[in-house]
């Protein structure tokens, strides 16, 4: 038998970067998978790579309460309730604080926290228990510079997750995030020039990015509860060792 056991999840920005490559791993492993994300050539290209698995896309904008239903009752119709729920959807920026508007602090919010929110709350009606995975940062863990705005959406989802692992635990679900350090993606190739990638390198014990498979990895073994049907309320790092480091002498 399948590790999924025939069971469905829902992913928020299944159609690039962490998402996509959750979404490659879910489908290996026999899930159904319902992919909620912006419209456009990355999501049509999901739809047209799975054409004979059992993916379902739905161009979403998760910061729309009306959208993120419509979108679960759609997915519902599908596959029935969902089992598992990975919030992988997300933006950011690397801005210095004083020059972060207003308006970049709030439209980052909006996605980050509001959508896990929405998505979250969404998934929770309709689960009959589960698990809720929450894609966060060590940006929400260690004080980075440049990340004031992501870095605090990314804080809030991690205190989210806590508060609702303890609010949902008594309906059957489990709630956790992952916190992912330094990882080869789309974001990080825009983000990071060669001298970041130096700086963090130099600052990860083990002296590497991650891989989107080793972030998908961690996201499908909490969705599996035969492995970590225990595991409620954390908030765990990906990231080769970089938020328990202290001082590490140089060679």
């Amino acid at each position: 038998m399948a590790v999924s056991e025939g069971r469905s999840l829902v992913l928020t920005g299944g159609a690039s970067g962490i998402g996509r490559g959750i979404l490659e791993m879910a489908v290996a492993q026999g899930y159904r998978v319902g992919v909620l994300d912006l419209a456009g050539p990355a999501l049509e290209a999901v739809g047209s790579d799975f054409a004979g698995a059992a993916v379902r896309v739905a161009a979403t904008d998760i910061t729309d309460e009306a959208a993120v239903e419509e979108a679960f009752s759609a997915l519902d119709a599908a596959f029935g309730a969902p089992w598992g729920v990975i919030n992988c959807a997300g933006i950011g920026q690397n801005t210095p604080f004083a020059e972060t508007t207003v308006a970049q602090f709030r439209r980052i919010l909006d996605v980050n926290v509001i959508g896990s929110f929405l998505v979250a709350r969404a998934a929770a009606a309709r689960m009959k228990g589960g698990v809720i995975v929450n894609i966060t940062s060590v940006s929400g863990i260690q004080g980075s510079t440049g990340r004031a705005a992501y870095g605090t959406s990314k804080g809030a989802v991690n205190t989210l997750t806590r508060i609702l692992a303890t609010e949902l635990a008594p309906q059957g679900i489990r709630v956790n995030a992952i916190a992912p350090g330094p990882v080869e993606t789309p974001m990080a190739a825009r983000w990071h020039d060669e001298a970041t990638r130096r700086t963090w390198v130099s600052r990860v014990p083990m002296g590497r990015y991650g891989t989107v498979a080793e972030i998908a990895a961690m996201a499908l073994t909490l969705i599996d509860d035969r492995i970590s049907g225990y595991v409620n309320g954390q908030v765990i790092a990906v990231d080769g060792g970089f938020s328990s480091a202290g001082l590490m002498e140089a060679d």
